[in-house]
């Protein structure tokens, strides 16, 4: 019984408590908690740029072919590297239209832990989807700021202090570290760029905690590569981050297979 066919974008979330995932297409939509302690197959079918739609290339990056990947203000520079922003100067990287409506809004740079302490930066509006994507366990806003620059040089300068990566392989072991992230967010004020100091919140913000639907956590992990591995089977046990994760320790990355057309199938 075929559930789902469609090339794969990153779940989209509901925040809930446990947290609600869909893997959506054009006309449709699957709840994945549903799939949680059935056997399912995955098949990889082939490729779909989410950009220019081309299925006759594979996927480059981020669910980009190449070319587009090259040359789509989409994955610019500045959305790895916030600091890189231009658009408050009026200076275009690929596209000013779209990088002043992206980077020009509320953002907002925050604390997570998924292990240990992670500092990264969000737009406003993507509170809590970016801390569920990452697979956080509790985050807690630092500063809000009025664009992306300004969250960006924030970031780097408390990254000399915390960590920038999640340990994915801690965070799917569910290896967790206890933090007052309410104390190591006070930390945080002496340690922000002068131009940053004044959007920092002297009230103490909301701490939101992330509760992931997960029956089992595995000790040893595999990643499922769908290019090595084009088809596999196995029993879910749960989902965090972007990650479904299987009895026997498989895990697979929804987002890092964006752009690919898959096949999954109820088994048991």
């Amino acid at each position: 019984m075929t559930v789902f066919e469609e090339v794969l974008v990153k779940m989209k979330t509901e925040f809930l408590s446990p947290i609600q995932y869909y893997l959506c297409a054009e006309t449709s939509f699957l709840n994945v908690n549903q799939l949680i302690d059935k056997k399912i197959s995955v098949s990889h079918i082939g490729y779909k740029c989410l950009n220019c739609r081309r299925t006759d290339i594979k996927i480059f990056r981020q669910g980009f072919c190449y070319d587009c990947f090259q040359s789509s203000p989409q994955v610019g520079d500045w959305i790895m590297r916030p600091e890189l922003s231009k658009a408050h100067l009026g200076i275009e990287d690929r596209d000013l239209e779209y990088e002043t409506q992206v980077q020009l809004q509320p953002h907002a740079v925050y604390l997570a832990t998924s292990s240990d302490v992670k500092v990264g930066v969000t737009r406003k509006t993507q509170i809590p989807t970016r801390w569920i994507d990452q697979g956080a366990s509790k985050a807690i806003v630092v500063a809000e700021v009025p664009n992306r620059y300004l969250a960006g040089i924030a970031e780097v300068a408390l990254k000399n202090h915390f960590t920038d990566k999640t340990n994915w392989r801690k965070m799917l072991q569910n290896q967790l570290n206890d933090f007052d992230l309410e104390e190591v967010r006070k930390q945080c004020q002496e340690w922000l760029p002068q131009e940053v100091r004044p959007y920092f919140s002297e009230s103490s913000p909301e701490i939101y905690e992330l509760n992931y639907p997960v029956e089992q956590f595995s000790t040893k992990i595999n990643s499922l590569n769908l290019e090595k591995m084009p088809e596999y089977s196995g029993r879910i046990s749960g989902i965090k981050g972007q990650y479904i994760l299987f009895e026997d320790g498989t895990v697979f990355n929804v987002r890092s297979h964006e752009g690919y057309v898959t096949r999954i199938e109820l088994l048991a």
